[in-house]
């Protein structure tokens, strides 16, 4: 196989354009072009408004060695070979399943690998199934009552399946990991061009699907996978004894039960505020950490589009051109960082509440990301010495703080608050030209007001150094909503170089435990940690005790 980088075509280009540029750059007929693949699409707007399409591309051909030999292209080498490998399996026995507690992206990718080879594992998740999950937030979008158990942040997918389903990561991956995610998704119903895009992404709508599918094969393969399961407490066997006893409640009904490991995968994601305190009790070693908060800021996509691809005002994006994405950074003066995060082109802000008399927002977007407004988090990094307090859950508490003023700035609904208005502090009484796309009610509140001085300040510096940037990025009726508070884990459960915590049997896991920040770092964490404990344990005998 043939890897061919650099391969650039004008926007709106055929397939047909694509292989005779394959053809040429490799100097051969098509004939002897046998197949080819993209590896990778990204989008050149560096000369808007004339925009280019850059792929890299794996072709088979005939002759293999001779059009290597004879190509005087840089651009044009062998490709290399797949990089991932699961390791071999370790000699200790397995005398019950391993445990995976959460069903997020790193639980469920724990979870896939362990199944794939072998290892049978039981998966506990305290909400709902992936279809029922969506039933009930769109429910409490409509009606206002949250369902503590099953909303944007706890049920099968995690907190990823409401958002925008964003694929890419900064995590540098020599292991191939990042590939594997990707094909495992793609193999259970994600799109093709998930492989290849520089900035992939899935949505919400594709994501629910998705993830019955790889949950179905987990089954498929030997695993085992408990909704309403809520893990309640971790018990350390005598210092003689091996493994951990677990007890598992129904959260529905309060009944509980107890299961013993020697292998727990921690994968409870980052609003499992419960079960940091019930581990914190338990004296798992963890520790506080920085974190981002901020506000949701919604702008017609329009506008987006405008600046980002050269269009002009008012007119229609091409059909071959995504909705435009953007990323914006600025360093204050006082050494603050202010950045988006988790921008959802074509999107909606949704209520993503999971605690009675707290509110907090994230931003979603379907497949087709066809809503009117972009909407992306505006956040300032939080360290300790801004939360207050002592001990690990002191980022914990700071983000329930922020969330009841949300709350009450609201009336329950989501706060709103126009760019204009925020920077004058006083609150807004009608929209300008910037229509809400909202899941959830929402109502006009004091969204400046949620926050302490320093961190409102810093949003507005922030938004206003973007609108150099982008034009109208800082229009007075661009809408500020919040609380964006849940951008990662406000903690760090502590583990080792085997990923194991001190407490023996326990692997702490992805975005909740405080290593991942994202769909994709999530999963490969989890698949990760699953290596981890393949490489101690043999899988699981069907015969022994389960």
């Amino acid at each position: 196989m043939i890897r061919i980088s650099q391969l650039k075509l004008p926007a709106g280009h055929s397939r047909e354009d694509l292989e005779k540029k394959i053809t040429k750059t490799l100097r051969i007929r098509k004939e002897a072009l046998t197949s080819w693949t993209i590896v990778r699409r990204s989008l050149d707007a560096r000369k808007k408004p004339d925009l280019f399409f850059v792929y890299t591309v794996d072709a088979a051909v005939a002759d293999e060695r001779t059009v290597l030999k004879k190509s005087r292209n840089g651009n044009v080498q062998k490709a290399p070979p797949p990089a991932y490998r699961f390791p071999e399996p370790g000699t200790e026995e397995l005398k019950a399943r391993p445990v995976v507690a959460g069903f997020g992206p790193a639980g469920i990718f724990a979870a896939y690998m362990l199944a794939l080879h072998g290892y049978r594992p039981l998966v506990i998740e305290r909400g709902s199934e992936a279809q029922q999950r969506k039933a009930d937030v769109e429910a409490f979008w409509e009606t206002g009552v949250l369902d503590t158990r099953s909303n944007v942040q706890f049920g099968e997918g995690g907190a990823g399946t409401f958002s925008d389903g964003k694929l890419n990561t900064l995590v540098k991956d020599r292991a191939g990991r990042n590939r594997k995610v990707l094909e495992i998704l793609h193999s259970h119903g994600a799109p093709e061009e998930i492989l290849y895009d520089a900035k992939p992404h899935i949505g919400t709508d594709l994501l629910i699907e998705v993830v019955t599918r790889m949950r179905e094969d987990i089954i498929r393969m030997g695993g085992e996978v408990c909704f309403h399961t809520k893990l309640a407490k971790i018990t350390r066997r005598a210092e003689d004894e091996e493994g951990l006893l677990l007890d598992l409640e129904d959260s529905r009904t309060g009944e509980s039960r107890v299961c013993f490991t020697q292998a727990l995968i921690l994968a409870v994601g980052h609003s499992a505020r419960d079960t940091f305190a019930m581990l914190h009790e338990q004296y798992v070693p963890m520790e506080a950490k920085s974190f981002a908060v901020g506000v949701r800021a919604e702008h017609p996509q329009s506008m987006v589009d405008r600046d980002q691809y050269g269009l002009e005002e008012g007119s229609a994006r091409a059909d071959y051109l995504p909705a435009a994405a953007y990323k914006l950074t600025a360093n204050l003066p006082d050494g603050r960082g202010v950045y988006t995060f988790c921008m959802c082109p074509g999107g909606y802000v949704v209520n993503a509440s999971s605690e009675e008399g707290l509110l907090a927002v994230n931003g979603m977007s379907y497949h087709d990301r066809a809503g009117g407004n972009a909407n992306s988090a505006v956040i300032v990094t939080v360290t300790p010495a801004d939360f207050g307090g002592d001990g690990p859950l002191a980022g914990v508490d700071f983000q329930r703080r922020l969330e009841e003023r949300a709350f009450q700035a609201g009336n329950g609904r989501i706060p709103v608050q126009l760019f204009g208005d925020f920077c004058r502090g006083r609150m807004s009484e009608a929209l300008g030209n910037v229509k809400p796309c909202m899941k959830g009610d929402w109502q006009f509140g004091d969204v400046r007001g949620i926050f302490p001085p320093q961190i409102g300040d810093a949003i507005e510096k922030g938004i206003r150094a973007f609108g150099t940037r982008m034009r109208g990025y800082d229009r007075e009726d661009a809408l500020l909503s919040g609380v964006e508070s849940r951008t990662s884990s406000p903690l760090r459960i502590l583990r080792g170089d085997g990923l194991e915590s001190m407490v023996k049997g326990l692997y702490p896991c992805g975005e909740g435990a405080g290593y991942a920040g994202g769909i994709m770092s999530a999963a490969m964490d989890g698949m990760k940690v699953a290596e981890a404990v393949a490489s101690k344990y043999r899988p699981f005998d069907n015969g022994a005790h389960d």
